[in-house]
């Protein structure tokens, strides 16, 4: 027997108007319709309807998890310092860490994840090959100290994610345990009813190689990505790559330019006469508090967040005007790569050997021309640094790139040793000699999850939830009389005994207009009105997504909803 939910007795209270500060979708239904309240900036309530549609999300996780054979553990959130110091996230973490202190001075930290914990466990339960391979994994809440939270539930404080973890022998290994969570990813989002995107992406603080994530596409999404038209390419902008291509070309000798007042490339540009693609950009960041110049074309961006990824663990920032003092060399609004002394010079792959370049001649009011990569200067790393532009070239096939928005709602990695050779984690191997155990991590944001089904499926009258996650699978609707107040809970009953979950709006002294525009906004699949016809024993069938309707008697209502 299913369980029947009378909104009489349920703790829900819907709002006409959206809240004041709700920007995105999600965060304005959620609220609207009594699914959560904020406590504080970034901590949310689940309120009795949200709570289920979390526990549902959760349980689709968990049972496709289940399915490849990963285990259910529960770790504490709230964690020593040693492990992270060890691995150097303490500090890498930065103030997204949340800090605290015991009473006795210990620092603790409340976990925004959990590989190093992960790592300690599985060090203490497995000492031979033969107690691997192993996947664990566990639903939890989880803790970053967002400096902007926003969106409602879409970028919290507070959140709840599933994590998991896989540690095998061998690289073969791991790439088959790699495999499993990729599958059963496909499986729990498709189950789940969201419209996703495969994509390539940087595994970022959390370390290790192969990397993906799982985008589902929404106006309200953080995360930019690219997707080619013409093949299956899709991946993160911080993952787009361009293809180094030496030119083959004859230039003439290096030329001084009299350039007053040009520092910017938009002002210089304008000075010669010249697209901004003919300039060379050349911006100047400290590393780990030594200065690196990084070129780019006069047309491009320098995308920080991926000059950082390329760099990590070292710090980047950009420089400031003391930085220049007592450099001679560093001429400002005028360097140039060509002269540059004791500065590494890294530069996007557009900045190939054998192109030609207008840039800074590191003098004032001075720029010069023709100077050619590999031939008047020399770069020292080539780095995929330029924010992607709608229309750069695919990796794979060259053609252009579209962008797009989404929400992030998962994300794997083949961590590799990384975390085991920190802690030494060791098996022995069937050789007798000690083997280093290699690492998965594979993430979902459940809460986020919802955030996202909210994102894509709601429609102008309010949510609009697929069946798997929704609170109820019919909303049962008396429209106002006594005769079909009871006629609705009769039907309610019945559906309940048959093992349909039921949401019933049995509310007195509502209006019949305030009930259905609720049920719209509640978005339960199915909503069965007992209204004009009640005494005939005749009720409505409505389809929440397709608004399709339906008169139907009572035995034809139970026998399609149980269908």
């Amino acid at each position: 027997m299913a369980q029947v939910q009378r909104m009489s007795r349920l703790m829900v209270k819907t709002l006409r108007d959206d809240p004041a500060d709700a920007e995105t979708l999600s965060h304005k239904l959620l609220v609207r319709a009594g699914y959560v309240r904020r406590t504080s900036a970034g901590i949310w309530t689940w309120l009795p309807l949200g709570k289920k549609v979390l526990d549902n999300v959760s349980r689709v996780v968990r049972e496709e998890m289940d399915a490849i054979g990963a285990q259910e553990v529960l770790l504490p959130a709230l964690l020593p310092k040693e492990p992270y110091e060890a691995s150097g996230r303490w500090e890498e973490y930065g103030d997204l860490l949340f800090r605290l202190k015991d009473r006795k001075g210990a620092d603790y930290l409340l976990g925004p994840t959990h590989e190093e914990i992960f790592t300690l466990l599985v060090k203490d339960q497995a000492s031979s090959y033969k107690d691997l391979p192993v996947m664990l994994y566990q639903i939890q809440t989880k803790y970053r100290d967002e400096a902007r939270p926003r969106s409602g539930v879409l970028r919290g404080r507070e959140f709840q994610m599933k994590d998991s973890y896989s540690f095998d022998t061998t690289d073969e290994g791991l790439a088959q345990s790699y495999a499993l969570h990729r599958a059963a990813y496909q499986k729990i989002f498709e189950r789940l009813g969201l419209d996703y995107r495969i994509v390539s992406a940087v595994s970022g603080a959390m370390g290790g190689s192969a990397s993906e994530e799982f985008l589902a596409p929404a106006a309200a999404g953080e995360d930019t990505f690219v997707d080619c038209p013409a093949c299956d390419y899709a991946a993160n902008t911080e993952a787009v790559t361009f293809k180094l291509t030496p030119v083959a070309e004859e230039h003439g000798p290096v030329e001084e330019l009299d350039t007053p007042d040009t520092p910017t490339i938009e002002s210089l540009a304008q000075h010669l006469g010249v697209p901004a693609s003919a300039t060379l950009k050349n911006l100047l960041v400290k590393v780990d508090g030594e200065i690196v110049a990084v070129g780019v074309p006069g047309d491009r961006e320098v995308d920080l967040g991926k000059l950082g990824e390329h760099l990590a663990p070292a710090v980047v920032e950009l420089v400031t005007a003391e930085d220049f003092e007592g450099r001679e060399d560093l001429v400002r609004g005028y360097v140039g790569p060509q002269g540059l002394e004791k500065v590494r010079y890294v530069a996007d792959p557009r900045v190939a050997p054998g192109t030609a370049w207008i840039t800074g001649a590191n003098k004032a009011d001075t720029h010069a021309k023709n100077v050619v990569a590999g031939r008047d200067f020399e770069v020292d790393d080539y780095l995929d640094v330029v924010v992607v532009e709608e229309g750069d070239p695919c990796p794979s096939c060259g053609t252009g790139l579209k962008l797009d928005r989404a929400i992030e709602i998962g994300h794997i990695f083949q961590l590799g040793r990384k975390y085991a050779d920190t802690f030494q984690l060791d098996v022995l191997g069937q050789q007798g000699k000690p083997v280093r155990v290699t690492m998965g991590s594979y993430g979902i944001g459940v809460s986020r999850a919802v955030a996202a089904l909210a994102e894509q499926t709601a429609d102008g009258q309010g949510l609009c939830w697929p069946k798997e996650i929704a609170p109820a699978d019919v909303h049962v609707v008396a429209a106002g009389k006594a005769l079909q107040t009871e006629l609705a809970l009769d039907v309610s009953e019945k559906l309940g005994v048959a093992g349909v979950r039921v949401l019933v709006d049995d509310r007195a002294g509502v209006s019949p207009g305030v009930k259905f525009t609720d049920a719209e906004l509640l978005g339960v699949p199915q909503i069965l009105v007992a209204g004009r016809r009640s005494a005939e024993g005749v009720v409505e069938l409505k389809d929440r997504r397709t608004g399709e309707r339906e008169e139907l008697t009572v035995d034809e209502a139970i026998a399609r909803l149980t269908a």
